[in-house]
């Protein structure tokens, strides 16, 4: 049986349970973590056991859960950071303080590269789409790889739930259109990663989620 050409490992990190991931190219070992919000001792470890090779740091929005030890992590490593979408500069720039007030390590940084709905990003010789959807927050994006049928959505989507949207910068409408015009169409045999709680599928929630399941929206 041939390989599948990315593994994924779920590794929660942080008092909120956020869950980073660490995603590698079979083919190549080299591999990428996605928001690795904190614990990052825990998730060297994982890498270096895994026998990956982690050339990148990936976001999919500014909060402290998800990015706050990202730039500590990206030192340690000599990696660069690719993501989010530069309209969450506003939440990157107050990591310190939300740090504090949530008990997690926050540090300020620039993205290498902020990415804009239809960009790629690569990790060894795999190659990920970039999908802005935005609600949660205004920068939020979604890593979709297609030949796993698996996507990382961040606190878009999860199974039974969306995003809260209120938090500063966040919108209702915008989360929804972005779930329904952006994920949707990924196809519903797509599983997805949500930055917390268990794995799901869209179509799972197109059926049964009580805020986007087709009959609550009226679609479909």
């Amino acid at each position: 049986m041939t390989e599948a050409p990315m593994r994924v490992a779920i590794l929660p990190v942080t008092p909120l349970q956020q869950n980073c991931c660490l995603i590698w190219c079979t083919k190549t070992m080299r591999g990428a973590f996605t928001d690795p919000g904190g614990d990052l001792d825990r998730l060297k470890a994982a890498a270096e056991q895994a026998g990956v090779t982690v050339e990148k740091i990936l976001l999919t929005h500014g909060h402290i859960d998800h990015c706050g030890s990202a730039k500590i992590l990206a030192d340690e490593l000599g990696v660069k950071i690719e993501g989010p979408h530069e309209d969450d500069r506003f939440w990157i720039a107050r990591l310190e303080d939300d740090g504090r007030n949530y008990g997690i390590t926050g540090k300020v940084f620039e993205s290498d590269r902020w990415l804009v709905n239809g960009d790629q990003v690569t990790v060894g010789e795999l190659t990920l789409d970039v999908y802005h959807c935005p609600g949660h927050t205004p920068g939020h994006v979604v890593f979709h790889h297609p030949e796993s049928k698996l996507a990382i959505v961040g606190d878009v989507l999860f199974k039974g739930s969306i995003g809260r949207t209120d938090f500063p910068m966040g919108n209702h409408q915008d989360l929804l259109d972005a779930i329904v015009g952006r994920l949707w169409p990924l196809g519903g045999d797509t599983a997805f990663v949500p930055g917390h709680g268990p794995m799901s599928t869209f179509a799972h929630e197109r059926r049964s989620n009580p805020f986007v399941a087709d009959r609550v929206l009226g679609v479909g």
